[in-house]
């Protein structure tokens, strides 16, 4: 019923910048929060950040003051500025829709940072 479709990852230096972008779709009545998660290699999944639809956000102590998330409640789009990229943000980063009967996830999008 839903599709959650993460873009904007690819490879990006240390110290670049990169914005992703997460559209929902489908029979989609209300948001009660969007955010961002990732995973990397032989590692749990973390929360990156978490917005409300009132504009609340939350974010991890590891990419504060370098991530800053955004939302457009009526396109049901979420978004994350990452700025200032480190080799450790190197993960695959998944968009998540809470919903007051249900949790959607996208299927993740590839954040590589390399020199």
């Amino acid at each position: 019923q839903v599709q959650v479709e993460e873009s904007g990852g690819g490879l990006v230096q240390p110290g670049g910048s990169l914005r992703l972008s997460c559209a929902a779709s489908g029979s989609i009545f209300s948001i009660i929060a969007m955010g961002w998660y990732r995973q990397a290699p032989g590692k749990q999944r973390e929360l990156v950040s978490t917005i409300t639809n009132g504009g609340s956000t939350n974010y991890a102590d590891s990419v504060k003051g370098r991530f800053t998330i955004s939302r457009d409640n009526a396109k049901k789009m979420v978004y994350l500025q990452m700025n200032n990229l480190k080799p450790e943000d190197t993960a695959v980063y998944y968009c998540k829709i809470i919903r007051p009967s249900r949790i959607d996830w996208g299927q993740g999008t590839q954040v590589t940072v390399s020199s």
